[in-house]
Order: C-alpha cells, then sequence, then structure tokens
C-alpha cells in the first residue's frame, strides 16, 4: 500500500545527513524550550523555603571546598526504602538556592538530605574531628582542623553575587550580613533582626564555644538546616505533582 522509503539516499550523501539531523534535533530542541518560556518558573514555590543564612553559606562552601559531596549525596529519591530510612523524598525547591546543587549520585556515607536536627551539635562537631570515636566503622577522615576561626570578610560580596543569580536576598540581609553571621553563632546575641530575616534558622555555639566563630561554626549550621525548611504536612499534592 505504502512505497518502501529507502534511506540509502541520505545515508550516503554525508551533507544531506549532516543538515537533516541539525533540523530534526532543532525541532526537538525547540519542543524542550519553547514551552519554558510561558511560565514564570518551572519550580513550584513551597512554603518555608529560604535562601541561606550567611552562616550556612559559609557552612556550604566548606562543604564544597572539602569534597564532601564525593562521598554524601543530598537527594532523597522517591523509593520506598529510601523514605523509611531518610525521610520525604526530594522536593526541587529545597535545592532552588543551590549553585551548583548537592544531589550527588554516590554514597560512601549516608545521604544527608534529612540530617537536620537528627543530631545534637556536639555530635556533630565530634564526628567532624574525630569520626571513630562516633562511628568506630567509618573510614570518614577527621576534620579538626576546622575549629580555626572562619574567614567571613567578604560574606556580603557573596550574598549581592547571589543575588545576581537570582538568590532573593534584599538589601537589608546584603548590609547586615555580617551581624548576622556573628549573631547565629552567638547563642547569647541580640538575634531579632537576624530571626526577622531568616524564618527557621536558630542560633547556637554549633562548635561548643560561643566565644569563637569558626569553620566548625559554618560547617554545623549548614548540616543542621539541610531538611528542615519544608513541613511536608503543609505540602500538597498539587504541588507535589509539579516538582
Amino acid at each position: 500500500m505504502f512505497k518502501k522509503l529507502s534511506h540509502g539516499p541520505i545515508e550516503r550523501n554525508i551533507l544531506l545527513l549532516g543538515v537533516l539531523t541539525v533540523i530534526t534535533i532543532s525541532i526537538g530542541g525547540l519542543a524542550q524550550i519553547v514551552p519554558l518560556f510561558t511560565v514564570e518558573s518551572t519550580i513550584e514555590r513551597v512554603q518555608g523555603v529560604r535562601p541561606y543564612t550567611p552562616l550556612e553559606l559559609a557552612g556550604r562552601n566548606i562543604y564544597v571546598r572539602e569534597g564532601c559531596y564525593n562521598c554524601h549525596s543530598q537527594m532523597v529519591r522517591p523509593f520506598r526504602d529510601e523514605a523509611e530510612r531518610y525521610g520525604h523524598f526530594s522536593l526541587a525547591a529545597e535545592s532552588m538556592y543551590d549553585r551548583p546543587f548537592q544531589w550527588g549520585s554516590k554514597r560512601t556515607g549516608p545521604d544527608l538530605a534529612r540530617v537536620g536536627g537528627r543530631y545534637s551539635d556536639d555530635w556533630h562537631a565530634a564526628h567532624l574531628r574525630n569520626p571513630r570515636s562516633i562511628v568506630p566503622e567509618s573510614i570518614m577522615p577527621g576534620y579538626a582542623f576546622l575549629d580555626r576561626p572562619l574567614d567571613y570578610a567578604n560574606i556580603a560580596a557573596h550574598l549581592r553575587t547571589l543575588r545576581g543569580l537570582g538568590v532573593p536576598y534584599t538589601d537589608e540581609m546584603i548590609r547586615n550580613a555580617r551581624a548576622d553571621l556573628e549573631a547565629q553563632a552567638r547563642p547569647e546575641a541580640d538575634a531579632t533582626g537576624f530571626n526577622a530575616r531568616y524564618a527557621r534558622a536558630r542560633q547556637g555555639a554549633f562548635d561548643g564555644n560561643p566565644d569563637r566563630v569558626t569553620e566548625m561554626d559554618a560547617l554545623v549550621a549548614y548540616l543542621q538546616m539541610l531538611g528542615t525548611l519544608v513541613n511536608f504536612r503543609d505540602v500538597t499534592p498539587e504541588q507535589l505533582r509539579q516538582q
């Protein structure tokens, strides 16, 4: 009924094959890309997600600097065994301010997407200083050197740069970046302004010493907020379908 099509002429003509390949790829690409210009965002906003505090941001930078992502993923897959071990599967909105995101694909150690609040600050600090003092079979290296002072002289400039990339830091957040970082690491400090700028952020002497601000403070503060921003009881099925 239909005449059999022969691909022979196309396959023997490299120029024609190249042109048709480019046309095919272009059509497929346009079909994927053009619809995205009709929506404001491909990520559904979820209540509770906020930018990192200056101290958490500094801790995240240390996390990336030390290559923690090589052994710890930060994405709970939507499978029953993962949910039972780690908690609710990850939402795209939880990583919307990450540059780069820390999803990862290798787990020499456990996933950290929901580690916030599971252990005390003292546990995290002790584990980072000497992992085998907490988990005897651990192969994780020690990070006792993180007890050195944190360099945060340029933290306001860092927030300003991230705002240029789309993170909604306000002028007030940038102006108070140093003060907010110090307030979060010192539990006795006045945190009225800090709490107003960053919801669900808590103060703490994360390294055990409130008289100093260290890299250990920053990294523990970052770990302690992972997975704590979203109240999953408030996330609707419609939001999840759009993630």
